[in-house]
């Protein structure tokens, strides 16, 4: 099996530095700076930090069209490490509300993750109550995200945390609300944005990032599909609860050909069943390799991790790249 790019036909011309609206929230370009959790910038006590603040100050003066801040945990005991930031309690407010006002200042919307880290290929034997409780402070953590002054909130639906062990047909086996059928799988997650509905209005975006390969491309197909159906408005694919057989580090079938990384292709391939805009991530470091995936329709946003860290100002340096390769000055 051979992959072929198609380039884009019919519709308005865009490239990287097009801008994008998202309800009533304009991106500046394509570029979007993932969640990318900062354990040696933040403390034990999960509260915002100088060093934080600072992080993201450099990435949105340098000019990125999204920022989506890192995983906040809903819950003391439901964090992936003991430095990671919290959203679980009123006073987390005033220190993510800091962060929140940067984006304004530099005017990059801005989201901010929501995550627990759940109970891996434990979750089945886990009790309603349990979960019950974990959607309760879930539902109160995007009402903090909007108090702080976020521009939306991005469910934190994948790489085996507690949404995506649910999403998983692998490890949610259950036999009551929360699991079995797909359907039942999706419960938590369809709940979630009913009880909360009220909050997103035309300056508040749902995101979800969810698991391309739960366990296979075509769950992850089933999954995006879904999630537009109930009203999610942007979803960022990465990784999920993988297929235990595949033991090598590429976790799906893809073309022998595919010039990107795997967990892009996922995101390529389920942008081709929905219509709200699909964030491509992992490995998309230059410039070309982040304008291809825009030119040619494969991705509506491309999400550079490793490359903000080393350079903030990526978007930047991305223009004077594009310069280099096409001679078109972008301002």
């Amino acid at each position: 099996m051979f992959y072929k790019i198609c380039v884009r036909k019919r519709g308005k011309r865009v490239n990287l530095f097009t801008p994008l609206d998202i309800k009533n929230k304009r991106l500046k370009n394509r570029v979007v700076l993932p969640p990318l959790v900062r354990f040696s910038m933040v403390g034990k006590d999960g509260y915002v930090t100088e060093g934080l603040l600072e992080w993201y100050k450099d990435v949105a003066e340098g000019g990125t069209g999204l920022i989506i801040v890192e995983a906040s945990c809903v819950a003391e005991d439901g964090k992936l490490r003991d430095n990671q930031i919290g959203i679980w309690d009123d006073s987390f407010i005033e220190g993510l509300s800091k962060v929140a006002n940067i984006g304004k200042k530099y005017d990059v919307p801005m989201l901010i993750q929501i995550h627990h880290a759940g109970f891996k290929d434990e979750v089945a034997r886990v009790s309603e109550e349990v979960l019950d409780k974990i959607l309760d402070q879930f539902v109160e953590a995007f009402k903090r995200a909007k108090k702080a002054g976020f521009d939306g909130v991005e469910i934190h639906g994948a790489h085996t945390y507690l949404i995506s062990q649910l999403n998983s047909r692998l490890w949610n086996i259950r036999d009551d609300k929360y699991g079995g059928s797909f359907e039942k799988r999706m419960y938590f997650t369809k709940t979630l944005v009913e009880r909360t509905k009220e909050l997103f209005d035309d300056n508040f975006i749902l995101g979800y990032r969810m698991g391309g390969n739960e366990p296979e491309l075509e769950d992850g197909i089933a999954i995006a599909k879904y999630l537009e159906n109930i009203g999610v408005d942007l979803i960022h694919v990465s990784s999920g609860v993988p297929n235990p057989e595949k033991k090598q580090e590429v976790k799906i079938d893809i073309p022998k050909n595919f010039p990107f990384d795997w967990v892009v292709y996922l995101g390529v391939e389920i942008k081709k069943h929905v219509n709200i805009p699909v964030i491509g991530v992992r490995n998309i470091k230059s410039e070309e390799q982040a304008s291809t995936l825009i030119e040619n329709g494969m991705l509506d946003l491309v999400a550079i991790g490793r490359g903000m860290i080393a350079r903030p100002n990526w978007v930047e340096f991305a223009k004077k790249e594009y310069y280099k390769r096409t001679g078109k000055m972008v301002k």
